[in-house]
């Protein structure tokens, strides 16, 4: 019982992380190549790199939007299912 529970937590983490990696990592990388670029130029504008992020973000979430959500909704009726054998 007790297993299957750390099983259970260890798959909603695991589904959590992979959730934000793949809605932070293209963040990341369009601000580090923005960061480059100003760092070339010199120019220090610190709201130059909000915006593509923001976009970039914003089409991360359109893209994989739908299959995180399926990701989401499977873990849940998956749990849902499981739950009589949780209580018992």
């Amino acid at each position: 019982m007790e297993a299957s529970i750390a099983d259970l937590f260890s798959q909603a983490i695991s589904i959590c992380s992979m959730m934000v990696t793949v809605i932070i990592l293209p963040s990341l990388f369009v601000g580090l190549i923005i960061s480059m670029f100003q760092a070339a130029t010199q120019i220090n504008e610190q709201t130059l790199s909000f915006l593509p992020r923001l976009m970039i973000t914003f089409a991360t979430l359109i893209l994989a939007g739908p299959w995180l959500g399926t990701v989401v909704v499977n873990f849940t009726q998956e749990l849902i299912h499981q739950l009589p054998s949780y209580i018992h």
